[in-house]
């Protein structure tokens, strides 16, 4: 299998580890409270979401954002040879546990990979790679107590330079607003191609029409942010759960390497 096929869920080869490991807390996200290592009620004996056809309207939203980038199946079927957690002798504790850690790891691994098509710092980007892909393949016992911070910030660190390398490629003014609130801001057409949007906070935004082409969104917050018809040919570092957690439509650009999200209007 290709990284990015390998870093795409593929529910089909886990044990349902995100219905079972996560805490649900009820809200507009999650129609009732759920404790983490108890496996949601809508989870059948084959590992299979029972209402997956229909999570939104379920009042299971917050399901529909979630995205382990492949860490599920990498456990289920590597980490763990195959064993399910319904008949290991820790009732699947240490998978549980390991989760939220394999998911940080193939989450840089995501963003790696899109940093290997950028032509910047490859050789670095290649080590970095391997480095987190070294840590994926770590035993059972290891991966619950491994802590992902110091690699997050050195991969951080990179996919800042190649963002800025590849954004000073734009013409004109290219807009920093990294780490800015925005929430609820108008931004319809707002011109922000080559703009640094790293970890802004653009809930609830209106970017109807905007030129985002080109633009880094690595942690940006997009929750009900508006992207109809919003161009964002070329985003930088963009994911399918920020996505998920926005709203657009058919006339929305998006990058080559994403998909539109199903709840959008066709």
């Amino acid at each position: 299998m290709d990284e990015a096929g390998r870093l795409r869920a593929d529910c089909g080869n886990c044990f349902g580890l995100c219905c079972v490991a996560l805490t649900f807390t009820r809200s507009a996200d999650f129609a009732a409270d759920k404790k983490a290592g108890e496996p949601c009620g809508h989870l059948d004996g084959g590992h299979r979401c029972g209402i997956h056809a229909d999570l939104r309207g379920s009042g299971y939203a917050g399901c529909t954002v979630y995205d382990c980038f492949g860490a599920g199946q990498q456990l289920s079927q590597v980490t763990f040879a195959g064993r399910d957690w319904r008949g290991a002798d820790d009732g699947g504790r240490a998978m549980f546990a390991a989760l939220p850690v394999m998911r940080q790891l193939h989450e840089l691994l995501w963003y790696l990979d899109e940093a290997r098509g950028y032509a910047v710092a490859a050789a670095e980007v290649e080590r970095a790679f391997g480095r987190v892909d070294a840590l994926t393949r770590l035993g059972a016992e290891a991966l619950p107590g491994l802590d992902p911070a110091a690699e997050r910030a050195a991969v951080g660190e990179l996919l800042l330079r190649i963002s800025e390398a590849v954004r000073a490629r734009v013409p004109g003014r290219r807009r920093d607003r990294r780490g800015a609130d925005l929430v609820g801001a108008r931004l319809r057409g707002a011109a922000l191609h080559g703009a640094s949007l790293r970890g802004a906070l653009l809930i609830g935004a209106d970017l109807r029409d905007a030129d985002l082409r080109v633009a880094d969104f690595l942690g940006a917050d997009l929750r009900d942010t508006d992207l109809r018809g919003a161009d964002l040919s070329g985003a930088l570092f963009l994911t399918h759960p920020q996505l998920n957690a926005s709203r657009g439509d058919r006339s929305t650009t998006l990058p080559a390497a994403l998909t539109r999200p199903p709840h959008w209007p066709a």
